[in-house]
């Protein structure tokens, strides 16, 4: 199959340009539980350079990457005061293990932006919020990237209990000084799109000097975007603004699943179907019981199949080709003669996704 062909060697070519790779958030988890790569995370789209920096830090991109001012189709729920895993990985597709090279030194931050239109509003410009940053570390003599890696690529976060339901992007931000003293801070940002589950519907009262527009909250000559890590001289100053501390609700405890909650409506990702590959899915094909309701469903198949991999990001297709042995299955079928189907019906796909990590950390808020 073209389409098949097309990103297979997309994926080859990332690959063989990750000799000078740098990282890209690829994988949300929440409690623990991975929501599939690539799955409600916008990133970059192109393999071959997903895990480039941001080039100019006044750039749209820096909002939440390149491609990141498009939502992807998906959004994923996640209780308030529960955990949002981060994982940036050296290759999308984890063809080889790694978060960021060890040379890659410096902070780390967490912002978030509330929304009410997912697909439609913009993630650049103002309402940004820092919810949580780490610099060096004098006592354990390490950047957060270093201890990021010591991760494995995973940054945890638990969800402030006071931030009210709704539609969320949660940005985690690294900054690689390696380059800085040359005058070339590398950022590097992504932006998963979550639904936050809570009774709490009231409006977040944020300081004018805690919310920030995005591109704007750090300038190329901020003295945390120059610093020299060869010949550092501490305190380190963290750019951007200070972080927000979010006060608990006004009301007390509040619930996370009863009828008080706001049931979301945008980006649910549907039950009912039989293989999922990061924002896209593959629903099952009409009945048939003749040659040319078989032959309508295999075209069906193929045309899924298509979105599939046109939609794959560098994360992988392994859904997509999951769905293609589906497609040759009833295509054959149908060129046997055997017009009863679809074979199998309703049976979910096996995908082998990578392995997930075994050993989520803590949330850094906690």
């Amino acid at each position: 199959m073209k389409r098949h062909l097309s990103i297979a060697l997309a994926i080859a070519a990332g690959f063989v340009a990750s000799a000078s790779a740098h990282t890209v958030l690829t994988t949300l988890f929440v409690d623990d539980a991975t929501e599939g790569d690539g799955t409600c995370v916008r990133m970059p789209l192109d393999p071959g350079s997903c895990t480039s920096p941001i080039e100019n830090v006044a750039s749209n991109d820096m909002a939440c990457g390149v491609d990141g001012q498009k939502a992807v189709a998906f959004t994923c729920p996640a209780p308030v005061a529960g955990k949002l895993t981060f994982e940036f990985r050296e290759w999308a597709n984890a063809a080889q293990p790694g978060a960021i090279d060890k040379s890659h030194k410096g902070p780390c931050a967490i912002y978030a932006k509330q929304i009410q239109n997912m697909a439609n509003d913009k993630a650049a410009g103002p309402g940004w919020i820092k919810l949580w940053d780490e610099g060096y570390d004098a006592a354990a003599k390490k950047w957060c990237t270093e201890k990021l890696i010591d991760n494995n690529g995973l940054l945890s976060f638990e969800i402030p209990e006071g931030l009210p339901a709704g539609y969320w992007l949660f940005r985690p931000e690294l900054l690689a000084l390696h380059e800085a003293d040359k005058g070339d801070p590398q950022f590097y940002v992504g932006c998963a799109q979550v639904f936050v589950q809570s009774s709490n519907t009231a409006a977040l009262k944020i300081p004018a000097d805690r919310s920030v527009s995005i591109p704007g909250h750090v300038h190329a000559n901020d003295a945390g975007l120059t610093f020299n890590i060869y010949t550092p001289s501490f305190p380190y100053l963290l750019p951007g603004p200070k972080v927000f501390a979010v006060p608990p609700p006004s009301k007390g405890e509040v619930d996370t699943t009863g009828p008080s909650v706001p049931k979301q409506t945008q980006g649910v990702i549907p039950s009912k179907y039989i293989v999922k590959n990061a924002n896209w899915i593959g629903v099952e094909v009409p009945d048939y019981g003749d040659e040319k309701g078989c032959w309508a469903s295999s075209e069906n198949c193929w045309k899924q199949a298509g979105t599939c991999y046109d939609t794959a990001p560098p994360t992988g297709d392994v859904g997509c080709v999951a769905w293609e042995k589906k497609c040759n299955g009833i295509q054959a079928a149908c060129g046997a003669g055997n017009f009863q189907g679809p074979p199998n019906k309703g049976k979910k796909l096996t995908v082998k996704e990578p392995t997930p990590p075994t050993n989520i950390p803590r949330p850094v808020n906690a």
